[in-house]
């Protein structure tokens, strides 16, 4: 199972509609983060690997094409639509109202768990809502 979660890290697996119910997410802020470290260390490797091996240092710009088209752009992407999923969430559980829901990790700060469509950490009991009016 760690293996298949790495491999999707490395991947950018993109979070479905079934990490709503899940226990464990596979998609957080996190794991968006993690992901683009592990692409960004590979790739950089490899490409000072490979200019050196060739001597082609002249030519270092090219690997900005590849950290955008392998790293930065596949990474936005899954933001997007991590924040797409996220959004539904909070439309369709009372949590996403609660002021302890944290979205960027798709769990309740209150009791430190994640929370899904089948899972409420506190089963309603401690549910205070956001305030709606801005503290000056």
């Amino acid at each position: 199972m760690k293996i298949d979660k790495l491999f999707g890290l490395f991947m950018f697996r993109e979070g479905s509609e079934q990490d709503n119910y899940s226990d464990q997410p596979i998609v957080t802020i996190g794991s968006i983060v993690w992901g683009v470290m592990i692409r960004l260390t590979l790739i950089m490797t490899l490409a000072y690997l490979f200019f050196d091996r060739y001597e082609m240092r002249d030519f270092w710009w090219i690997s900005f094409f590849f950290i955008w088209f392998f790293v930065a752009f596949p990474a936005f992407r899954q933001y997007q639509k991590f924040q797409i999923r996220i959004n539904r969430l909070q439309e369709e559980i009372l949590c996403g109202t609660c002021i302890h829901f944290r979205a960027e990790a798709q769990m309740c700060s209150l009791f430190d768990m994640h929370v899904s469509k089948s899972h409420i950490p506190c089963e309603g009991n401690n549910w205070e809502p956001k305030s709606t009016l801005d503290s000056d």
